[in-house]
């Protein structure tokens, strides 16, 4: 499967040794085969999402492949914040609380982990307005004695520069407007991959190698000219480390298409309409359900009032809390979410992330300390479970070490195909030319090939594939544009 992009070298019927012809178009099956009159048109699609997209497929794999060694490199940067050396006895959770908030006085307590080893720090996640949107500030105590290791901003999870290396994932440090660059290469992902791969299966099928789609021909006839031997070798190499990056390249685009803004959104409604989102408990006292956050980083929520921390004392108080969540059976990681208002309940929620996996939540109230309501992760809808692993997977915290080794190799994979790509597209030069030249692009007119039925088809499906990806559908427009003002400037010819 050529991912992002396929360049595909002419068919047997058009001579290598010949590269000034324009490569013929295949003629039309005698029995009911479609392909045919399809390849043109896919391979000419995936040429030109392999030119103009591929830059941000590669941007996104080279940040994609920096993040996979954050976990390490976050264990190693904020040591001396989170780890601490075990002792005897630990002060409550509430002086915890207190410790924090002494050193750091404004913005509300959002959240608090607690200390999942013996030699962790307790965690309390603020509001704050001195850091970039959507981020906080995580103050770090000491259990044991009370006092405050250090502060550092987080982003959901992540602290300092593993959020650093999220965002540049994500948006390149620009904002709102960044993340239209990763929106693209997700969106145009799985159309380049699945394109790709129906081409190199084609390409198999007419050289009777099906039984190789994942090994490369390391060898080519010594007939051909060298920048013909090179094309095909590339092509050969592209198909090859396509196929097998496939699976991995449909899963990080499925998932990184969730957080998208343009798209995700539709996701979003979509899986709200069939009940697929994850459930959450009820924290309001009087009954009503509490609004969900997003699932990459959990629900934002603060405490209101003249003071702040008055909801974490109150009742039964946070280490009430805490306990309530233990009797129920919550593991760790545990992080407790204080109530929005004094009509609402705490959450207490396991985030274990890797693999076996557990969610479950309860909303415990204040006063009494007794369960207002639970949602045991066993009980989500199949789709919810599968997102969750599918974002644990793209995140590389789903199977730990293995997963971001996996992750790395996808990364590489998706690097090489895009320079691979764009040395066939290099190689597709005119022969002889004098002044810089670029590849010629994929014959035109393969749309009038296809009968009505079958054109009026793909013309809904892809309406419909646009609107969903709206950026890919804009795209799409723009690359239509681009075709056919290239289509014009060649009919007019040289002299105009």
């Amino acid at each position: 499967m050529p991912v992002p992009t396929q360049f595909q070298t002419p068919s047997p019927a058009e001579p290598l040794t010949d590269p000034q012809a324009a490569p013929a178009l295949d003629p039309p099956s005698r029995r009911r085969d479609w392909w045919p009159m399809l390849r043109p048109l896919v391979l000419r699609l995936h040429f030109y999402a392999g030119v103009l997209v591929a830059p941000f497929i590669l941007v996104a794999s080279v940040t994609g492949l920096l993040y996979t060694i954050a976990p390490q490199v976050e264990q190693i940067a904020y040591r001396e914040l989170t780890q601490v050396s075990p002792a005897d006895g630990r002060v409550t959770l509430a002086e915890q609380v207190a410790a924090a908030r002494a050193t750091h006085p404004d913005g509300a307590v959002l959240r608090v982990d607690v200390p999942e080893a013996a030699d962790r720090s307790t965690r309390v996640v603020f509001a704050d307005e001195t850091v970039p949107t959507d981020y906080d500030m995580s103050v770090f105590v000491n259990p044991y004695t009370g006092q405050v290791e250090g502060q550092v901003r987080s982003y959901g999870q992540w602290l300092g520069f593993r959020a650093w290396l999220d965002d540049l994932h994500r948006n390149l440090h620009l904002g709102v407007f960044g993340r239209n660059y990763s929106e693209l290469a997700a969106s145009w992902l799985w159309v380049v991959a699945l394109g790709g791969l129906a081409l190199w299966v084609g390409r198999r099928r007419r050289e009777r190698r099906t039984r190789r789609m994942l090994t490369p021909d390391l060898s080519t006839s010594s007939g051909h000219r060298l920048d013909a031997r090179g094309r095909a070798r590339a092509v050969s190499w592209h198909g090859a480390i396509g196929v097998s990056v496939l699976l991995g390249a449909l899963v990080l685009s499925v998932s990184g298409v969730t957080w998208s803004r343009y798209a995700g959104a539709n996701v979003e409604e979509l899986r709200t309409a069939l009940a697929w989102m994850k459930p959450l408990p009820a924290t309001s006292l009087e009954g009503e359900n509490s609004a969900g956050g997003h699932e990459h980083h959990g629900p934002r929520t603060a405490t209101s009032g003249e003071d702040p921390d008055a909801l974490l004392v109150d009742g039964v108080g946070i280490d009430g809390v805490l306990a309530t969540a233990r009797e129920e059976g919550l593991g760790d990681p545990l992080h407790l979410t204080p109530p929005t208002d004094k009509d609402s309940a705490w959450t207490a929620a396991e985030n274990k992330r890797d693999w076996p996996t557990s969610y479950d939540t309860v909303a415990v109230d204040p006063a009494s300390g007794a369960v207002v309501d639970r949602v045991d992760f066993a009980d989500w809808p199949l789709m919810a479970k599968l997102s969750t692993w599918t974002i644990g997977a793209h995140m590389g915290i789903l199977f730990g070490i293995a997963n971001q080794i996996v992750l790395a190799a996808l990364a590489i994979g998706l690097i090489a195909l895009t320079l691979l790509g764009y040395r066939m597209w290099w190689l597709r030069r005119p022969r002889g030319a004098s002044r810089l030249r670029f590849g010629r692009p994929m014959p035109r007119g393969a749309w009038r090939r296809l009968p009505r039925t079958v054109l009026a088809g793909g013309v809904a499906v892809t309406v419909l594939v646009g609107w969903f990806f709206p950026l890919l559908g804009i795209s799409l427009v723009a690359f239509l544009l681009v075709d056919l003002v290239l289509g014009a400037a060649r009919r007019r010819g040289p002299a105009g």
